[in-house]
């Protein structure tokens, strides 16, 4: 099959009626279902297309089994999460591909803590799903459903992390593209009761993409200019879900996606020091900004499920991921775009005017990061990966090699990690160092030894 079913320890993903159909959606909600204890399961979609479909079909599979339903309708990732814990459910199933283009949809898995199912409970869905170990129906439509929305509770823990006067007292004009997912869902309410003024793209959760969803710079290249053509202090974006931030100037001027995480870091250790974790593909600028603030900053593997087992075991007041995606424990253990908005506006209503983001990302730390990714063609898989990875370890014969997740290379000033990705067939490199060059070069010499 050339768009393989990808089935990890945190949910799986798959094209739409190839290879992720009903019955594959419904077997492994059943899968999920056979583990929990007694409880409603929540049950959110990002606004794809197939959305409605795999909502209905998942919702029937679980009231054969005698399950209640609670039903989010279209709600993003976080919002899920928030409502698992505060209607105390057995579990939650987002139905979302992420940041992967519209062909594709998926499922990820929450805990009755609200959180990403950690990678121990996920291995044992999966291994369940693989053999075929699922229950059969009970009595079809035994289990009740009820519709809930969670908007006004997300709106409601976000804004209790910030000074929503002082945002009031500015009125910072923001521009937005949720990128016809879920996330205008709780942006909207959220941005106008902090008092700002919101020009939306892409609001209606229709999932009718008008670029490719993951907020890159190529991606979002066509947008930047609304940014200053709206005479906004600050450019958002989503992705379908809203688990993930990018963040703009005001001149359009792509910060990025690591730069969200930064930015609330610094934000956050200002007001209450404390540890932080990021993943080890995160960029060192939250590392080295803990530094700053004199706390600790632990890394764990990549994976929301790794960050929240590592934030629960330091204490951490903030992690996140370098994809956008910031964990602030006071709203709840889940990437929330929402959360971020509302950090990088705080810091920026934090004077007696404005200030310009432009001048918080340029006090951060200067580092170049770049990313790549390489299909697994059916000659870099198995036996011929692992070879391909040993050939990257020894062309760094100088660096610390760490095997935590994938392979990373830290050297002074710089590092690289390869790893094979959980959503998507390819492989991820990523490197940062000081300087463009010795990225360049070293993302280079990783790609020519893993080609061999």
């Amino acid at each position: 099959m050339d768009d393989p079913l990808i089935v990890s320890v945190s949910g799986l993903r798959g094209v739409m009626g190839s290879s992720l159909t009903v019955e594959v959606a419904s077997r492994y909600a059943a899968a999920f279902a056979a583990g929990l204890p007694p409880g409603p399961i929540v049950i959110g979609r990002d606004g794809r297309e197939s959305g409605p479909l795999l909502a209905a079909a998942i919702t029937a599979t679980l009231r054969s089994l005698g399950r209640d339903v609670l039903d989010c309708g279209v709600a993003a990732t976080p919002t899920v999460g928030i409502v698992v814990r505060e209607e105390r459910a057995a579990g939650g199933i987002q139905i979302s591909a992420s940041h992967n283009p519209a062909k594709y949809n998926g499922l990820k898995l929450f805990s009755a803590a609200g959180r990403v199912l950690p990678a121990a409970a996920g291995a044992t869905v999966k291994e369940r799903f693989e053999s075929l170990t699922v229950p059969p129906p009970v009595n079809a439509g035994a289990g009740s459903l009820r519709e809930v929305d969670g908007t006004a509770t997300h709106v409601r823990l976000v804004a209790a992390t910030v000074n929503v006067a002082a945002i009031r007292h500015h009125r910072p004009r923001v521009w937005l593209d949720s990128g016809h997912g879920a996330g205008s869902r709780v942006a909207r309410p959220l941005l106008d009761h902090l008092g700002c003024e919101v020009i939306i793209e892409g609001a209606t959760p229709d999932g009718r993409f008008e670029h490719e969803p993951e907020p890159t710079a190529t991606n979002l290249a066509g947008l930047l200019p609304k940014i200053a053509a709206a005479g906004a202090h600050v450019g958002f974006f989503q992705d379908p879900d809203a688990d993930r931030l990018a963040i703009a100037t005001a001149d359009g001027r792509y910060i990025g996606e690591e730069c969200t995480l930064a930015v609330a870091v610094d934000h956050v250790l200002t007001k209450t020091p404390g540890p932080i974790v990021i993943n080890c593909s995160t960029s060192m600028m939250a590392a080295r900004i803990a530094a700053r603030h004199g706390v600790a900053c632990h890394m764990s593997a990549v994976g929301e499920a790794n960050v929240v087992d590592r934030m629960l075991a330091e204490g951490a007041v903030l992690g996140g991921e370098g994809n956008g995606g910031v964990i602030d424990p006071r709203v709840g253990l889940v990437r929330d775009s929402f959360s971020a908005m509302a950090l990088v506006l705080d810091r920026m209503c934090a004077g007696d005017t404005v200030i310009p983001l432009a001048a918080l990302a340029d006090a951060l730390p200067r580092l170049v990061m770049k990313k790549t990714k390489i299909d697994l063609t059916p000659d870099l898989r198995g036996p011929a990966l692992a070879a391909g990875i040993e050939r990257i370890a020894r062309a760094f014969p100088a660096a610390t090699v760490s095997r935590r997740d994938g392979l990373r290379l830290d050297w002074e000033g710089g590092w690289l990690l390869i790893r094979g990705s959980n959503t998507e067939p390819i492989v991820r490199i990523v490197a940062e160092a000081s300087d463009e060059a010795t990225v360049d070069d070293a993302i280079a010499c990783a790609t020519a030894a893993l080609r061999g």
